[in-house]
């Protein structure tokens, strides 16, 4: 029916998919990536965190009356 469509594959691209299929396989622990866990896998979370839990033990100073909300 619709024959002689073949494709053309492209050897960047399979590659690079090759690569990422393979990248549990290829992986390897270095400084950088040592320092790339410890900021987005540990510290950007822990700042995250402190942040909302001291937003919502801060006083409502807009509300007539002070409400401090301390739920944790």
């Amino acid at each position: 029916m619709g024959g002689g469509m073949e494709t053309n594959k492209n050897r960047f691209i399979e590659e690079w998919g090759a690569a990422r299929e393979n990248l549990e396989h290829n992986f390897r622990w270095t400084r950088r990536n040592l320092a790339l866990v410890g900021l987005f896998g540990i510290a950007l979370p822990v700042f995250i965190y402190k942040g909302i839990v001291k937003e919502f033990m801060t006083c409502s100073s807009r509300a007539m009356v002070p409400l401090c909300v301390h739920t944790i």
